[in-house]
């Protein structure tokens, strides 16, 4: 039992949440409306009760909106959390005060769900032993001299990875499977592959019981991520001791280790949306403190919540305090944990104004845009939301990346034999200057995809015409219904080799495809050796073998691994395929040639850009520097061969060097191994990329 009661002074307002100081700790939280506040400290996660109740008095321990207390020679790995009363009218102004739940500290560095249950924060009455708990952390930490990464935009090939399902399956062989720290055992093979980038599914703190009844009742949990409650907390279930508070020094070590082997951190971010859902949802910090401001509530019956989401809430991102909690929580990511870059899960809920109306300069975003601690952070937005708002394109700001979903859907459609799109499809892969040239922007604004953790993996892509969610204890109703895919001839697995060599191949062409790409490439963790979920495109809820990666394809597959890596190293020799700027087809660069040839079937362009036959792209792609060689590349999807005329460069000749019809080790060939091609042309294979580079 705890002995020692804390002496107290009144604390300071700012800053917000709890920071270790000189001689103890101030804690600082913000509630308009509250009229009594407390703190309650406990000496670990264990305990039922608090060893200590702070009442905060309004006149000693209140400034403006904020309560705040000093609690004088607290220990580091105190854990505690906040109760608060005031008023519950949530029809008449949306406040939603009750004094027997207790609160998260929305600033809160580290928290605990080891006791969380989320039923008993849905109903009337006292959840103190199984609430979730912040605790006090000293932001101390040994970087060794690491700072955020400087990888220019074009350079970046980005790759999305789930944190838990990385290294959760026994295949991974790794110490402490699901963890920052297992994710670190698996750097050598991204540095390897050659990706620059790693772009994380959420880690910041989520509620893992935010997922359907019926799906609960199958042992299901919310594996995803997308379900934040903790803005500034990294999630206790990636951590190896989070009952010790470890949380921010086990994220700090595998930055620390990324950066060390030159991969940046994207962390895809959840500021759309809480977990504390709609009316009958749970209250965790936010609803309970200051739900009137933080959610979009309706005009007229604020108990009714606006969801354009699709999750239950929406954020009230453009309300000024809520705002600045955002700009703030990023600029401590990048600060205090040296992240690299976020993606925003539908970011177009963040252009709405506080009556849902879509905004044309939203404060949230051109804050987030012009902050000078986020000056050198890279932005990604998934352009769209829940509701309809669908801004690819046209997403505002000029230094936001999006998520290029026009570009994931021309792509599909070719790769499966779709006829006459080649106009759009030599469009998305000129990096999509009809969406962004005329704005000013640049092709790094398109974040080109074809897979990512929603939908299908690739494998599945090319295995599934349907999808196969039954898993998921929502009759097959959830996930996409429209994922433009193809199964060639077999639902699912088969022993057909045919069907497997066709499929291994596409895998290959729509990896190639991606690599040629102006722009920025994306591509999703497990595609390079054909993971698969089984036709499950919605595996939100799989924390099982289902949606882990197993490692045992990795060598299985070797051979596409070897495709991937080899053609991200490709695109790293050319610089040319990382343009700042758009192609144009205008003479440029020192050899005095167009940055890029368009070649047809017949001497009609016009004709054979609208060829509704068409399955066909070919073109050469010069260098502006005298060092680089030019390419050739062709991408046939018909099912039938072509011949095409190699073209004649003088003083220079052609070497093959990718050519996806073939069988591993020629599929892909290194530079000094590349021979020489004698004949005046080349028959390429149905559904296959050929590249070749000039000596």
């Amino acid at each position: 039992m705890h002995k020692i009661e804390y002496k107290l002074k009144h604390g300071n307002p700012y800053p917000p949440g709890c920071h270790v100081g000189v001689g103890g700790v101030n804690f600082s939280i913000f509630s308009r409306h509250a009229t009594a506040v407390e703190l309650l400290l406990f000496e670990s996660t264990e305990n039922d009760h608090p060893f200590q109740v702070i009442h905060l008095r309004k006149e000693k321990n209140r400034t403006f909106f904020s309560w705040h207390v000093f609690v004088k020679d607290l220990p580091v790995g105190t854990w505690y959390c906040w109760r608060m009363d005031g008023p519950y009218e949530p029809r008449q102004s949306g406040l939603r005060f009750d004094r027997e739940k207790k609160l998260l500290d929305p600033w809160a560095r580290a928290v605990s769900h080891k006791r969380w249950r989320r039923g008993a924060a849905c109903v009337p009455g006292d959840n103190c032993q199984v609430a979730m708990r912040a605790a006090v952390v000293d932001l101390g930490y040994d970087w060794d001299g690491d700072t955020p990464l400087r990888i220019s935009s074009e350079k970046a090939i980005v790759y999305e990875l789930h944190v838990g399902g990385f290294t959760r399956h026994p295949s991974a062989h790794v110490k402490h499977p699901g963890t920052f720290i297992g994710l670190i055992e698996k750097i050598p093979y991204l540095k390897e592959l050659g990706i620059t980038h790693v772009e994380l599914l959420p880690v910041m703190a989520f509620d893992e019981q935010d997922v359907p009844q019926h799906t609960a009742e199958l042992g299901l949990k919310n594996y995803w991520g997308y379900s934040t409650h903790s803005f500034f907390s990294p999630h206790p279930g990636y951590c190896v001791t989070p009952e010790q508070a470890t949380h921010i020094h086990e994220f700090r070590d595998l930055v620390k280790a990324l950066h060390k082997a030159g991969i940046g951190v994207i962390l895809d971010v959840v500021f759309n949306h809480t977990s504390e859902a709609g009316t009958r949802g749970p209250i965790i910090n936010f609803k309970g403190i200051c739900g009137d401001m933080f959610y979009h509530l309706d005009e007229f019956d604020k108990e009714i919540f606006h969801d354009y989401t699709g999750c239950g809430n929406t954020v009230n991102a453009n309300h000024p305090l809520v705002a600045n909690f955002i700009i703030s929580c990023l600029e401590y990511w990048v600060r205090e944990m040296h992240v690299d870059g976020f993606r925003f899960d539908l970011a177009s809920a963040l252009a709405r104004g506080e009556r849902g109306e879509v905004l044309h300069n939203p404060p949230v975003l051109w804050g987030i845009e012009l902050s000078e601690k986020l000056a050198k952070t890279k932005l990604i937005a998934e352009a769209w939301d829940a509701a309809g708002l669908y801004q690819v394109g046209s997403f505002p700001g000029y230094r936001w990346g999006e998520w290029n979903g026009r570009y994931r859907d021309i792509v599909r459609r070719f790769i499966r034999g779709e006829k006459g799109i080649i106009k759009e499809l030599a469009t998305r892969v000129c990096g999509s200057s009809d969406l962004y040239e005329a704005q000013g922007r640049l092709p790094i604004s398109s974040i080109n995809f074809i897979t990512c953790h929603d939908g299908f993996t690739l494998y599945d892509l090319l295995s599934y015409n349907h999808k196969h969610n039954e898993a998921n204890g929502e009759n097959n109703q959830d996930g996409c219904n429209n994922s433009l895919s193809y199964n060639y001839g077999f639902e699912g697995d088969t022993h057909n080799p045919a069907i497997l060599a066709l499929r291994h191949k596409q895998a290959k062409n729509a990896q190639a495809i991606l690599l040629l790409s102006q722009g920025v490439p994306m591509l999703l963790a497990g595609d390079e050796f054909l993971n698969s979920q089984h036709g499950n495109n919605n595996g939100y809820c799989q924390d099982n073998e289902l949606s882990w990666l197993n490692w045992d394809l990795a060598r299985q597959n070797a051979d596409q691994v070897h495709f991937v890596q080899q053609m991200i190293a490709l695109r790293k020799r050319h610089p040319s395929l990382m343009r700042r700027q758009f192609l144009t087809g205008k003479v440029t660069g020192e050899r005095m040639l167009p940055d890029i040839i368009w070649h047809f079937s017949n001497a009609d362009e016009v004709a054979c850009w609208d060829d509704p036959e068409a399955r066909v792209l070919r073109y050469t792609l010069t260098a502006d520097d005298i060092n680089e060689e030019g390419m050739h590349i062709i991408m046939n999807m018909a099912d039938i061969p072509v011949t095409v005329t190699l073209p004649i460069l003088k003083g220079r000749f052609w070497c093959l060097a990718v050519d996806t019809s073939l069988p591993h080790p020629h599929d892909i060939v290194h530079p000094k191994d590349q021979k020489r091609i004698n004949k005046a042309s080349y028959k390429v294979a149905g559904r296959c990329v050929v590249i070749f580079e000039t000596r």
